[in-house]
Parts: C-alpha cells; sequence; structure tokens
C-alpha cells in the first residue's frame, strides 16, 4: 500500500530546493515495473511521463535518504521514493482537523471536507498531514490510509516509521472495521441490510470510477440509520477499499450521496461550497491496535445533520 507523506526540506542555492517547496514522499507499492520511472508513471496516472523525466532530470526525484535517483532507476517494492514540485498557490480550507487520540504510535484525527489528506494536484500546504506537522510539531506523519478530499472523518496517522508496517498490516489483512454514515434518497424499494459487489476500473475523465462486468473487486454492506421524509441517512461499512467504492455502490443503487457531483453522471465542477458539502463522514473506526493488543474504538465528531 502506497503512502504519501510530507517533509519541509530546505536548500540554498541554484541546487537546493526553497523553502517554498515541500517534498512527498511514496513507497514504493507492489508491482511487475523495471524502474522506479515506470512505477512512479503508473501510480501518478495524471502526470505525464515527460514531466517524471524533468525532474529525475533535476535532481527532484531522491532515494530516503537524499540521494537522486537516475532516471534508470531500478524498481523495488517498498522502496523510499521522496519528490519535489513547485508549491503553488493554494486556497485556504477553511475547516478545522482535530486530534482525538494520540500515542507515541499512532493519531487519529477528524479530517473536515474539502481537506486533502496528502498532498497531490495543487494541494501541498493545505493538506491534513501538512497541518498536524505543523501544529504538532512532529516531521514524517504517515496517513495509514486515505480518504476522498470531498469526505469528512476519521483517519489514522502513523507516528514512528519502526511500528508503522504492523499499523499497515490490520489494512492489508482486513483486521480493521470502518463504519461511514451517508445522506442519500429513499430507497424503500430494497430489504437492508444489503450487500453491494461488483466490479469497479477507471473510468473516464481518469478521477472517476465505474462498476463494469467481471468477477466483482468490491463488497460494501449497507444499511438504513434513519428514515426521513427526503432523505435516509445509511451506515456504510466497505470490506474492500476500492477508490470511490461508497460513492460508485450508492450511485448505482439510484441513491447518489447527497451533493456528490461526481456519481452518477459528472457534474458542473464549482469552488468548494461549505454549506454543501458531500454528505459522507468516515464514522467509525474498530480494530485492535498491534502493539497493545487493547481493543480499539473511535467515533468522528464531525456532524452530519439531517436537512
Amino acid at each position: 500500500m502506497g503512502v504519501s507523506l510530507c517533509g519541509l526540506r530546505r536548500g540554498n542555492g541554484a541546487g537546493g530546493m526553497s523553502a517554498a517547496q515541500r517534498s512527498s514522499r511514496l513507497f514504493l507499492p507492489e508491482g511487475s515495473w523495471t524502474t522506479v520511472l515506470e512505477c512512479l508513471c503508473a501510480h501518478f496516472g495524471a502526470i505525464p511521463e515527460s514531466e517524471w523525466r524533468e525532474r529525475f532530470a533535476a535532481g527532484r526525484v531522491e532515494a530516503g535518504d537524499g540521494r537522486p535517483l537516475a532516471i534508470e532507476a531500478p524498481y523495488a517494492r517498498g522502496l523510499e521514493v521522496r519528490y519535489y514540485r513547485q508549491v503553488a498557490d493554494e486556497p485556504l480550507v477553511v475547516g478545522l482537523e482535530r486530534v482525538l487520540y494520540r500515542d507515541e504510535h499512532l493519531i487519529v484525527a477528524d479530517k473536515p471536507h474539502f481537506l486533502p489528506v496528502t498532498a497531490g494536484g495543487t494541494w501541498v500546504e493545505q493538506t491534513l498531514q501538512a497541518r498536524l506537522e505543523r501544529t504538532l510539531g512532529i516531521v514524517g506523519l504517515a496517513p495509514l490510509h486515505r480518504l476522498d478530499r470531498a469526505t469528512a472523518g476519521l483517519v489514522l496517522l502513523s507516528v514512528q516509521p519502526a511500528t508503522r508496517d504492523r499499523y499497515h498490516q490490520l489494512f492489508r489483512e482486513r483486521r480493521i472495521r470502518k463504519f461511514y454514515e451517508a445522506l442519500a434518497v429513499p430507497l424503500p424499494e430494497l430489504e437492508f441490510p444489503l450487500e453491494r459487489r461488483s466490479r469497479l476500473a477507471a473510468d473516464e475523465p481518469f478521477f472517476r470510477m465505474a462498476e463494469v462486468d467481471g468477477e466483482p473487486n468490491s463488497h460494501t454492506r449497507i444499511d438504513v440509520i434513519e428514515r426521513g421524509a427526503a432523505l435516509w441517512r445509511y451506515r456504510l461499512e466497505p470490506v474492500t477499499g476500492r477508490k470511490h467504492q461508497l460513492r460508485v455502490h450508492m450511485a448505482a443503487l439510484g441513491a447518489a450521496i447527497r451533493f456528490d457531483s461526481w456519481y452518477p453522471v459528472l457534474g458542473e465542477q464549482l469552488p468548494d461550497d461549505p454549506t454543501r458539502p458531500l454528505a459522507l463522514v468516515a464514522r467509525g473506526l474498530e480494530f485492535i491496535d498491534p502493539l497493545s493488543g487493547e481493543e480499539r474504538s473511535f467515533r468522528s465528531e464531525i456532524p452530519l445533520p439531517m436537512p
């Protein structure tokens, strides 16, 4: 599982990185690539190969120890790669994150709507990871999973590299339960709880997903918590963790999540509107702590009011 993390790096002179630049890191995921370049191109499909080649040539792709990587550097699963890009002006994300739990190994944060978890695209400083590093004074926080920028709720972050893989293992082995709440139109013709299984694949544009024919690779358990006249409150439990899985499954059932402008069809992409956030919150996380053996249970405090 690839995890990006940010760390501010300073330099001086033409050969160094300025303080207005932020590095991101990727632990290379499992695959059959020959070079680091091939892996990066596949992992970041929206970034053209020509741009990656320019970064390699300029020394803006490094190993975890800071050594610039050659463009022919061989791929290795789990290799730590640091890459740089110029920080553009970013709009301020008004919502505030909250730390719900913290120990020497783990942080549990409540992420507001519209705040990215990690750097990507035009987002570098206005991310959950970068904000927490600044406010907590911790360098090298690593999110253990991700939420869409539009989704609010619980995010686990690793503090110590030495114990990070123990927590990653919870996700790899599906030993962590995640619960979401969503608001969507009623589905009185269906019996709940229900299970949605389908095959998800990349769609057009590149950032969307779609259900396609074939063996299912996604699975969501869906139930109803509250029935209103115009909207129902749904409890969503993703058994698998495919990109946009909950949004696609709800839209496919005929109950797209309230204010979702991507599903079932791509709508007009407007600036973020705090009065119309995607009505989806990562509400709960439950697992056995792999270090202490204690039962852990966390619940997001972000409201999702029924209008």
